[in-house]
This record gives structure tokens, sequence and C-alpha cells, in this order.
């Protein structure tokens, strides 16, 4: 059975998508065999793998909305052990559609149960919100992992999003656990950043990866080749950070 890790942070901007398209990308290069849910109906780790939006058949939406199809919506990847669900436009308004629906909020997880087998990881890119995608994400899944930023506003809207980490807890998902804080963007010469490492570790005591994701210009321009940075520039900095991070992830969870 696969372990469900959502990848999720409210706050835009924080690396989220980026993490998830190479954190999978890695732990598939090092021999797991790994599913992406897309579920930011930016879409954005969609393209990240090189899948065309335009031209997909079945999408997380379709998962969403049926369950039971969630296997038909796996599309194979150019990338070594990486499978994606991939992300459409129709994700946006899917939130309005399931208001009024029974169980609205365990549809990834009926979705999972049928997904889990064949797979060690399931990842789950989430939409940058608290609303009804990352509340079936938070439910369906097993762990969480929060990207942050080491800038000025980093731990803004954290407490936001452990309230409702908590509450998903109580009222859903009693085994739902934070798998890890990742830092994004560092630059280990400014103050600012040794600041916000330091405020983290408080909020998140023994929870923050060793591993850290510099702030490169490949990492930046990967997504637009449709490549993982492990492809896109395997000997850059970017690279080795996912990997360092990818190894930390499956050494705690062998």
């Amino acid at each position: 059975m696969a372990k469900i890790v959502a990848v999720a942070n409210q706050k835009g901007g924080v690396g989220k998508t980026t993490s998830a398209v190479n954190l999978a990308a890695a732990v598939g290069k090092l021999g797991k065999k790994v599913l992406l849910i897309d579920a930011d109906p930016q879409g954005n780790a969609t393209s990240g793998f090189g899948i065309d939006k335009r031209n997909v058949a079945l999408s997380t939406y379709d998962m969403l909305m049926s369950p039971s199809q969630a296997k038909d919506c796996i599309v194979k990847t150019a990338f070594k052990n990486v499978d994606v669900i991939p992300s459409s436009i129709s994700l946006a308004g899917a939130e309005l559609e399931l208001v009024n629906e029974d169980r609205r909020e365990t549809r990834f997880t009926a979705a999972a149960a049928i997904l889990c087998e064949g797979y060690d990881f399931i990842f789950i890119d989430c939409p940058p919100s608290l609303g009804l995608i990352t509340l079936n994400s938070l439910c369906a899944a097993d762990s969480i992992i929060v990207p942050i930023q080491c800038e000025f506003y980093a731990l803004e809207g954290l407490s936001q999003l452990m309230a409702t980490v908590r509450q998903v807890k109580r009222l859903y998902n009693p085994s739902l656990d934070i798998e890890g804080v990742l830092l994004t963007m560092f630059d280990g010469r400014l103050n600012l950043t040794q600041q916000v490492v330091g405020e983290v570790k408080k909020f998140f005591p023994q929870k923050v990866y060793k591993s850290f994701i510099p702030r490169t210009v490949r990492l930046s321009e990967a997504p637009s080749f449709g490549e993982p940075i492990i492809y896109y520039d395997p000997k850059g900095k970017g690279s080795e950070s996912y990997i360092s991070l990818a190894k930390e992830f499956l050494k705690a969870n062998r």
C-alpha cells in the first residue's frame, strides 16, 4: 500500500509545486514507484512533467467527481517510475459543484483506496488555499509536507494551516501527521535566512528537513522545459538538493 503525502501551504509562492514535482521525480529516480496527483487548478505540476494540459482526456477533476474512475485518469510520464494524474481548468469550479454533495470531503480518500496498489508513494500537490480540494487531500493523506520560503513573512498563515490540520485530525483523519517542513529559496549568506530557520525550528521542533532548497535560476527554468530539475540540470545545486531531500524522506519511511 502506498503512503500518501500531501504537499501543502495555503500561502502562494513558497515553492510548493516545485517541491512536489522534484521530490516525486527524485524518489522515482531512486527506485520507488510514485504517483503525483496534481490537485491545483493551475496545473503547474502537470506541465512540470511535460504533459500538455490541453490534451488531457481525464484529470483530477474527473477523479474528484467520480472516484471509481481514478485509475483511468493516470498518465505515464517520460521520467523513471513516475505517473501523474493531471489537473485541468475544470478543477477550478469543482468546489462549487461539490458544495451540496454528501461526503464531499472524502472523494480523494475513496480514489486513494483504488490507487494505492502498485505505488510506493502518492504525492498530492495541493492548491494554495484551504478550500474543499485541500480538505480532500488532507483527509486522504497519511502525512503532510509543508514548504516554507526563507523570507520575512515565512510563518504568516501557518497557524491557520495547522488549525486546519488539527480539525481534519479531529473530524476525519486521526492519523494525519506532519511528515516534514521544507525550507525553500534558501540563501545561507543572509542573516534573514538564519532568523527564519530559527523561527521555523521553534514552530516545528524535530520536523524541519536537514535538506534545504536553494534559490537558483535553473530551478525556475526547468518547468518551462517540462522536466524536473534532476533531468533538466542533473549536476546543479537544485538537483543535488532534491536528491538529498528524497534520500532523507526515504530514510524516514523505511
